[in-house]
């Protein structure tokens, strides 16, 4: 999938939301949020009431304007989840364009081809795909290896290989085969592919409300609430005093203003915006290409609280290289290096490849000379070796030479009749200890010495695990390495805790272990022998070029396949829940400053005595009258809501900090902030609104 970088002022998407707002003012749709559909049922009964005055012949202009304010909030809050849900379809539509008319290859009894509309096929079907074809169906490659073209679904154009037997076994329809033949599994069933599921999640067409935007809803239900049965007391208080303080009735308690009232008090704001936010944090995500299966899993990934991350890929580059030749007591170290290129000819592993290149570079070691036989005995999982059998001469004896870990050179060396040297057992270690690999090498007779492979850290990682852990959140590394090179590794990594010589299970069990605790667990896998783990931990990543397996058992899919994005996603989280967080303290701290603005102005004529009120010390804005007062706070009540859109759809930008540190400021930005915005603005469209002569 292509990368949407559509901005909230994206004039496709702008057109498109003004139209979708318009459509939803429908009770249908508006009962989905009770905080707007207050306004909207406000706006509604002004509008009659200022219809009733047209007709009357009464003044109306106050009343139209109340009605077109009102109608204006429930709009913006209409746009703002639009905007949202436009960004999603501007990507699902993308989606859609990789969704073509294809046919396939069908397998017959394991021996004819039948071409048949990709449509046809179902879970279980074999399908044979060759260089130029398109993948018709989600599966997995049974048979072969393949280069594959996945740029329509993660938008980078490098290919990737995908073959059978491994965690790279699964393939994505609306891909291209670009070498080679493969046989493929089908694994999904019409309309159940992975790009469907994109396309509906993208859209919203499956969003449900997360736990946490639901303990919200009735917070603001309840705020609500309270506030409709503050104003529905409130005429018969008003009567009263006035009836008390001897005066004629001023007209602050029609049921206009009554509405205005209410709907300044309740928190419209963050009830306008809160979709939006949900939203948009997926639509974050979907940005770094990570898919969300759920709002529920985006949160889940803010209250993380511990990471179990892989070592190899994700801390480290993944691929170990030759950096250093350690000769044994009485070696030349060119006699070493030569030595190790030769045995490491036939082992095609990266390691073994950096060996040879090390050799070539370092000493200029190319090719055997004066060698009338040679045999390379490849490296295997096994053995744990690779190595030569050289013959110099016809007649002379065999020569061997072997490359590999500790334990098997050792072994090697009793097979014949020879002793390791504790010399070259305390190298090992001392390498080990510095996080890098020892590998021996050694002939017939004696050990030549070690070769050093390390395991570059990722530059900036351990930067990143400080945040991490500024923010409370423990690192733990999993790796295979041995207790020793593991500890030189966490270390330079920064990591809190890790795992040696880790086995599948010992990943499900230590997600066990930190949920028992009341941890909330996050961790990133591919392979079948993830997919308990995915499935156990709050937040599972499965790579997109991982088995189909793991696919499904993760809450989220990375399609662009790298590791360290899972540090990404949890600061996606975070930003998602920082941002509803602060909106909500702003919204809050809003009604505080318009109920300062609103209630005085609105009995200020009361208990006057020589021309002054009690009251009036309340009125710090110094607002000209009652009725420009409400309809200052009903504009600004409006307009805050558009202006919040891009922080709402943006999110509060991600800082590294504790969740003390984070609540004291939101507090003081978002909550003194709220209170002083609102002070000033309503002063100014005071002024403004008498100024044009609006009251």
């Amino acid at each position: 999938m292509a990368r949407i970088k559509s901005t909230v002022f994206d004039k496709k998407i702008i057109t498109t939301a003004i139209a979708d707002s318009l459509k939803r003012l429908t009770p249908k749709y508006q009962l989905n949020n009770f905080v707007m559909l207050i306004v909207y049922i406000g706006a509604i009964i002004t509008s009659l009431i200022t219809l009733a005055n047209i007709f009357k012949g009464e003044t109306y202009g106050f009343n139209l304007q109340i009605s077109l304010w009102l109608w204006f909030t429930v709009i913006f809050a209409n746009f703002a989840e639009a905007v949202a849900e436009g960004k999603g379809k501007a990507q699902a539509e993308s989606l859609r364009k990789t969704k073509k008319d294809s046919f396939a290859k069908l397998l017959i009894d394991n021996k004819t081809e039948k071409t048949v509309p990709a449509y046809e096929l179902r879970k279980g079907d074999l399908v044979v795909c060759q260089a130029g074809d398109i993948i018709p169906s989600d599966g997995e490659v049974i048979e072969g290896i393949a280069s594959v073209d996945e740029s329509a679904i993660t938008g980078e154009s490098a290919p990737v290989i995908r073959e059978s037997g491994g965690d790279r076994s699964a393939v994505t329809g609306g891909t291209k085969v670009l070498s080679d033949r493969i046989v493929i599994r089908v694994t999904v069933n019409p309309g159940e592919s992975f790009i469907d599921k994109l396309i509906s999640l993208v859209e919203g067409a499956t969003r449900k409300k997360t736990p946490n935007e639901v303990a919200l809803s009735i917070l603001l239900v309840s705020l609500t609430l309270i506030f409709i049965m503050a104003v529905l007391t409130l005429k018969g208080f008003i009567i009263y005093s006035e009836k008390e303080a001897g005066i004629i009735s001023a007209g602050t308690s029609t049921v206009p203003i009554l509405i205005a009232l209410l709907v300044c008090l309740i928190p419209t704001t963050i009830g306008g915006l809160l979709s939006a936010i949900g939203i948009s944090g997926m639509d974050r995500l979907i940005s770094k290409n990570v898919i969300a299966m759920s709002g529920k899993a985006v949160e889940a990934a803010g209250d993380v609280d511990i990471l179990l991350l892989d070592k190899t890929g994700t801390i480290t580059l993944g691929n170990r290289m030759a950096s250093e030749f350690i000769p044994a007591e009485g070696v030349d170290v060119k006699k070493l290096a030569q030595a190790a290129q030769l045995s490491s000819l036939s082992d095609s592993t990266p390691e073994g490849r950096s060996i040879v290149v090390l050799a070539k570079n370092k000493y200029g070691l190319r090719e055997v000379e004066n060698c009338t036989k040679i045999n390379f005995i490849p490296f295997t999982a096994q053995t744990r070796m690779s190595g030569v059998d050289i013959k110099v001469f016809e007649n002379s004896p065999i020569y061997k030479i072997r490359k590999g870990s500790t334990d098997a050179i050792e072994t090697f060396l009793k097979e014949n009749n020879k002793n390791f040297p504790e010399q070259i057992r305390e190298i090992t270690n001392s390498v080990s200890k510095e996080g890098a690999t020892p590998l021996v090498v050694a002939d017939s007779n004696k050990v030549l010495g070690v070769v050093v492979l390390r395991d570059i850290v990722k530059e900036g990682i351990k930067e990143k695990f400080m945040e991490l852990r500024r923010m409370g959140i423990k690192t733990v590394m999993i790796t295979g390495d041995n207790p020793l090179t593991a500890a030189a590794i966490a270390a330079e990594a920064g990591v809190d805790d890790f795992i040696a010589e880790a086995k599948p299970e010992d990943k499900l069990n230590r997600i066990h272990v930190e949920q028992t605790k009341g941890h909330l667990v996050a961790m990133i896998g591919d392979g079948t022998n993830d997919a308990p783990a995915l499935a156990q931990a709050d937040v599972g990543v499965a790579m997109n070029s991982g088995t189909q397996a793991a696919r499904e058992a993760g809450n989220m899919v990375d399609l662009d396949n790298n590791p360290t994005k899972l540090i990404e996603i949890v600061e996606t989280g975070k930003q998602l829940l920082m941002t509803r967080g602060a909106l909500t303290t702003f919204s809050i701290a809003n009604d505080i400053s318009k109920y300062f603005a609103i209630l005085p102005a609105l009995f200020i004529g009361l208990y006057m005595v020589d021309g002054k009120s009690p009251l009036g010390i309340l009125n710090i804005m110094h607002l000209t009258s009652p009725h420009s007062a409400i309809l200052s706070a009903v504009i600004f009540n409006a307009l805050i809501i558009v202006a919040l859109i891009p922080l709402a759809l943006k999110g509060v930008k991600f800082r590294a900090l504790g969740a003390k540190a984070m609540l004291t400021r939101n507090i003081i930005v978002y909550g003194v902030g709220g209170i002083l915005l609102p002070f000033i603005g309503i002063k100014l469209i005071d002024i403004i609104i008498n100024a044009v002569r609006l009251v």
